[in-house]
């Protein structure tokens, strides 16, 4: 098992069992991680990677974004979960609805088979959203170019009164 930085903040941040042996989220996933899996997350340690909270994450979840297994109750997250949440993240810092978040996660397909489309897509939405924020700056420009004739037209005023 390949030991990561969030890896060891997690298991450091579980406590010791008391009592009859109630097992922890991290336990869960590490009594489940087998071949065919790989690599299992916790919700607590996606929450610390990424610096989100965990409502964010139910969230996201309720939105149809992401879609982990529960084991015994307790949220278990693949290496597919963690990448969505990355894309997800990064696609909100962008300004992407969760509309397009959920397009763009659902071309994908099971397998990989709708990365073309996926491309495709990231190159009509940022190729619109660099016309909208150029756009956007023209006019910004424009109305400080306006604002600072006005400016200068009242500072003159003022000293010849």
């Amino acid at each position: 098992m390949k030991t990561t930085p969030a890896r060891r903040a997690a298991s450091a941040a579980v406590p010791p069992a008391s009592g009859p042996p109630a097992a922890t989220a991290r336990q869960v996933v590490d009594a489940h991680r087998s071949e065919d899996t790989g690599e299992l997350f916790g919700i607590t340690e996606l929450c610390r990677e990424f610096g989100i909270t965990l409502r964010s994450i139910r969230f996201y979840e309720d939105k149809g974004l992401l879609g982990p297994r529960r084991v015994n109750g307790t949220r278990v997250y693949t290496r597919r979960d963690r990448a969505r949440l990355a894309l997800i993240l990064r696609s909100k810092a962008i300004g992407a609805s969760l509309a397009e978040i959920k397009h763009y996660l659902d071309l994908y397909g099971a397998h990989g088979e709708g990365r073309m489309q996926q491309l495709k897509f990231v190159v009509e939405r940022t190729d619109a959203l660099i016309r909208e924020l150029e756009t956007r700056r023209a006019h910004i420009d424009a109305t400080l170019a306006e604002l600072r004739v006005i400016n200068q037209t009242v500072r003159g005023q003022l000293r010849h009164k």
